[in-house]
């Protein structure tokens, strides 16, 4: 079970409890569920009940009770604890069977791995001024919004810049239109889109410009172009190239990712895999924060993480055997965890705008 699908599994808990009459509260559109932190229960926890608990007149520890029995009896859920003041802590069954549920989502899904149609209720207008780094994030924002389901129309105050088309940017319309609107301003860069392409080129332009957060001034600097571990695009864009040429050694060597066939012994998704994993795991709800937040930002910081991980999981559990060594289910499970890893760097960067190579 995906976080995602624990989301969704807490939600249909309220809304039966609110379709029985044993709660009389508003069903909410979504359900946030988090990691345990350190020193916390279970596996991912929850603070609805102590949002439903104003609207239904109850207190918080009786919303969580009849949630707990709602929940509990859900596939892949193993305990349902209520702590604190009435938090709901849930321990996920067969810990292995969630860890091929991520993976096989990763596989079927590809490149769409965490879309969703959260937002498909909404229909979004975004204005931003005539400068390349509004423009740049409101193309961005627009791309993770509909990605969750929404509806988008972005206009700009001036007739565009020309060079923008070679960032891909598209706007739909110039002037202020007399709608609500929802500005994108971050801070500018300070040079043209022409003078960033010419300096930079498209991708490092773009990555560039959407890393920081809005509030922060963007560094355009030559240490966007370096072919090196200190560029995080070069390392993220290293990373997806690394996972298909995996892809690529296992073909030669006569194998190709899966799970054990039998499903006997420990899963080997632990140690340096286990933050890999965790991290592909929450990339939907990453997707859907960008979105929410019109925070592409975000995106671009998961990613970074998503290389991290990625690297050591290589280093410390090597997906290819070595010299003579042949291929077993250890490095079948190893690559598919690659490949997936593989998948979200390239879906990432896709929503950013950005070209994630083969080779590098």
């Amino acid at each position: 079970m995906t976080p995602a699908d624990l989301s969704r599994t807490v939600l249909r808990a309220v809304r039966r409890a609110v379709d029985e009459g044993a709660l009389r509260a508003p069903v909410p559109a979504r359900v946030r569920v988090e990691r345990t932190r350190p020193g916390g229960s279970g596996d991912y926890a929850c603070a609805v009940a102590l949002q439903l608990a104003g609207p239904a007149a109850l207190p918080a520890l009786e919303v969580a009770a009849v949630l707990r029995e709602r929940v509990a009896a859900e596939p892949g859920i193993g305990r349902v604890e209520i702590t604190g003041p009435g938090f709901l802590s849930f321990t996920l069954d067969a810990p292995a069977a969630g860890d091929r549920a991520v993976l096989d989502a990763v596989r079927e899904q590809g490149l769409a791995y965490g879309h969703g149609d959260a937002l498909r209720e909404e229909i979004l207008q975004f204005h931003h001024a005539r400068e390349v780094r509004a423009a740049v994030t409101a193309h961005a924002v627009r791309r993770l919004v509909v990605a969750q389901g929404a509806r988008v129309r972005v206009s700009c105050a001036e007739a565009s810049d020309p060079d923008w088309a070679r960032l891909g940017v598209t706007v739909d319309a110039h002037g202020t239109p007399p709608v609500p609107l929802t500005g994108i301003r971050p801070v500018p860069a300070g040079a043209t889109a022409g003078e960033l392409l010419e300096r930079l080129g498209p991708d490092a332009t773009r990555w560039g410009l959407l890393r920081p957060a809005g509030h922060d001034r963007a560094a355009l600097g030559p240490e966007l172009l370096v072919q090196g571990e200190a560029n995080p695009l070069f390392r993220v864009r290293y990373a997806h190239a690394r996972a298909r040429a995996l892809t690529r050694g296992a073909a030669l060597l006569g194998f190709t990712a899966g799970h054990d066939p039998d499903g006997e012994g420990p899963f080997p998704y632990d140690g340096a895999a286990r933050p890999l994993l965790d991290l592909i795991a929450d990339h939907p709800g990453v997707l859907l924060a960008g979105a929410r937040h019109r925070a592409p930002d975000r995106v671009a910081r998961q990613l970074e993480a998503v290389a991290h991980a990625f690297f050591d999981f290589h280093d410390s559990c090597p997906p290819l055997p070595a010299g003579d060594e042949k291929p077993s289910a250890a490095h079948r499970a190893r690559l598919a965890l690659a490949e997936a890893a593989g998948t979200v760097l390239a879906g990432g960067l896709s929503l950013l705008g950005i070209r994630a190579p083969e080779h590098l």
